[in-house]
C-alpha cells in the first residue's frame, strides 16, 4: 500500500479535487481513481496518467494528533528538498479544495515493507545526514522531554485502569540528556510508509517531519505497537539487532538509552488513540508495556 486512507470515509474523490487534478494534466477525464486502504489518517488515490501513474493525497482535517501532526506544507517542503535523492517520491503539484489541502506525487512502483530491517536503518541514516528544508518543527529530545510528552498524553486520557497501568510503568532509569545538534527526521517511519522498490526503500507520508534526535525515528520504527498495527507482529530480537547494527552507531546507542522512554510514550499514545475501546490499540499498548518491562 502506498498511502494512508482514513477509515470510515467515502472512497470517492471529491468532484472539485478531480477537476483540479484533471485541469493540471495529471489525470484524464473519466479516469478511475483507485483508493488506497488500510491507513490511519489521510485519504489517497492512485490515478492512471499518460505521463505515469500518480498518487493524489487529500489531507484530513479535525482532531489534532499530539505525536504525529498532519502538516501539508511540511510534506511539500520535504518532497521538494528530497527530489532526485530516491529517498522520497517526486512531487508534482499541490493545492486546496473545500475538503482540505491536496498533494500529487509520482506513484512509486513497489510493495509495502514487511521484512529486512537493516536496509531501513541505512535509509534512515542517509536521511539523517541530509540537510533539511527550512521551517521544520523542532522535536525536543532526552528522557525528560519524552517523559513530559508522555504525561501530556496521559492527561488527555480518561481515568481508567488502563491509564493507571500505563502511568505506573514510568521508567526509573538514569536521565538521558538531549542529543547535541538536530537531524532531518521523517517522524513516522512505520512499515506502511516504507515502499520497497528495485532501487531501494522510498519513504512516503512526510506530513510530520521534524528536526531532532535521530533516535526518535529509530524508536518509531522499532516500536512494537507500530509494527503490530501495520504488519501484524513486532520485530523479533534478531530483526531489532540487525536494524541497530546497521544504524548510525551514535543514534543506535542513544536509542538503547532511551528505549524505555520511547516504549512508555508509545503505550500512552495507544491509550490516547483508544486502547480501552479498540482491540488493536489495546494489544499494541500491551506490547509496548511488555517491551518496557524488559528494562
Amino acid at each position: 500500500m502506498q498511502e494512508t486512507g482514513q477509515a470510515g470515509r467515502d472512497d470517492a474523490a471529491p468532484a472539485g479535487l478531480c477537476e483540479q487534478v484533471t485541469a493540471l494534466g495529471h489525470a484524464e477525464p473519466g479516469t478511475q481513481w483507485t483508493p488506497f486502504h488500510g491507513g490511519r489518517s489521510n485519504r489517497a488515490w492512485r490515478v492512471v496518467a499518460a505521463q505515469g501513474d500518480v498518487v493524489v493525497k487529500l489531507y484530513a482535517t479535525g482532531r489534532e494528533n499530539p505525536l504525529f501532526p498532519n502538516d501539508p506544507a511540511a510534506e511539500r517542503a520535504c518532497l521538494a528538498r528530497l527530489a532526485g535523492t530516491g529517498i522520497a517520491p517526486e512531487p508534482l503539484a499541490s493545492g486546496t479544495v473545500p475538503e482540505g489541502a491536496w498533494l500529487i506525487y509520482r506513484h512509486v512502483a513497489g510493495g509495502e515493507w514487511t521484512s529486512g530491517a537493516a536496509p531501513v536503518a541505512r535509509r534512515l541514516s542517509l536521511l539523517h545526514e541530509t540537510p533539511p528544508p527550512p521551517g521544520l518543527r523542532p522535536r525536543p529530545g532526552g528522557s525528560q522531554a519524552l517523559a513530559a510528552e508522555t504525561l501530556r498524553l496521559l492527561a488527555q486520557c480518561p481515568d481508567t485502569a488502563e491509564k493507571a497501568r500505563v502511568a505506573a510503568a514510568r521508567p526509573t532509569g538514569a536521565e538521558v540528556p538531549p542529543a547535541e545538534g538536530a537531524a532531518f527526521l521523517h517522524g513516522d517511519p512505520v512499515p506502511g510508509n516504507l515502499i520497497v522498490t528495485g532501487d531501494g526503500l522510498v519513504l512516503i507520508d512526510w506530513q510530520c517531519p521534524a528536526l531532532g534526535d535521530p533516535a526518535e525515528d529509530l524508536g518509531i520504527f522499532l516500536s512494537p505497537a507500530m509494527q503490530m498495527l501495520y504488519r501484524g507482529t513486532p520485530l523479533t530480537e534478531a530483526e531489532e539487532a540487525a536494524f541497530l547494527a546497521a544504524a548510525d552507531p551514535p543514534a543506535a546507542a542513544r536509542y538503547r538509552s532511551l528505549a524505555p522512554w520511547f516504549h512508555w510514550r508509545m503505550a500512552a499514545y495507544c491509550l490516547w488513540r483508544g486502547a480501552a475501546s479498540c482491540a488493536a490499540e489495546g494489544a499494541a499498548m500491551a506490547a509496548e508495556l511488555a517491551a518496557l518491562a524488559r528494562y
